[in-house]
């Protein structure tokens, strides 16, 4: 299953990768391997990158989901303007080799949805996440303000968010991607812990990175 939110820039990429190698049938043999070689290697990348399993969404209540494959890269105590003091951050790092498509994390409404222009640095650096283009999300669900945000990196020059205000979503829903390599930010409220630690790998849809303090330890 292919997600669709990637579907025009894999029909490019696919294109350019049968096209060279339609070209590398032209070459002399010893050309013709390696541009060949590397088409069918990019082909393949290509398909895998745009990738869009199915998960199984965990059940219970007072829980929070990942909304991205990757690796948990640092989890910060913070204050923010959306959350509140007492919130913590969850930085989630994802790879080229990720599922890239992202999932909502709780059951709500969009009450925030804020586009900002910026750089393209590495995303494991900390600045990237104040400096580099984003789209911020804000969902309220019960009384409970959740924040995320989706951060373009160095090879990540395109964030995919259909999301619109006002919108009521589902844990576990499909809202987007970010395309080659990229960070999700998640900010929780005070009242809520992490159920993840730091070098944690996330599924997005399926892992539960946070809960309401009177739920943890309840599973």
């Amino acid at each position: 299953m292919f997600t669709p939110y990637g579907r025009s820039t894999l029909v490019k990429l696919a294109a350019v990768s049968v096209g060279t190698l339609l070209f590398s049938i032209l070459l002399p043999l010893q050309a013709a391997i390696p541009v060949g070689s590397a088409a069918a290697i990019f082909l393949i990348f290509s398909l895998w990158f745009f990738r869009d399993p199915n998960r199984s969404l965990p059940s219970g209540k007072g829980i929070v989901i990942a909304p991205a494959d990757g690796t948990v890269m640092s989890i910060k105590a913070c204050s923010h303007p959306f959350t509140g003091n007492g919130s913590s951050i969850i930085s989630i790092f994802m790879s080229p080799l990720n599922v890239h498509v992202n999932r909502i994390p709780v059951t709500g409404t969009v009450t925030l949805l804020q586009h900002h222009p910026g750089s393209f640095s590495m995303a494991f650096d900390e600045k990237s996440g104040e400096e580099n283009e984003r789209m911020e999300i804000g969902i309220e669900s019960n009384g409970m303000k959740l924040h995320f945000t989706q951060v373009a990196g160095f090879l990540a020059r395109r964030i995919v968010c259909p999301l619109s205000l006002n919108e009521p979503v589902t844990a576990g829903k499909r809202f987007g991607m970010i395309k080659f390599g990229s960070r999700v930010d998640i900010v929780i409220p005070a009242g809520w812990l992490p159920e993840v630690e730091r070098g944690a790998k996330t599924r997005a849809g399926e892992t539960i990175i946070a809960r309401l303090a009177t739920t943890a330890g309840n599973g």
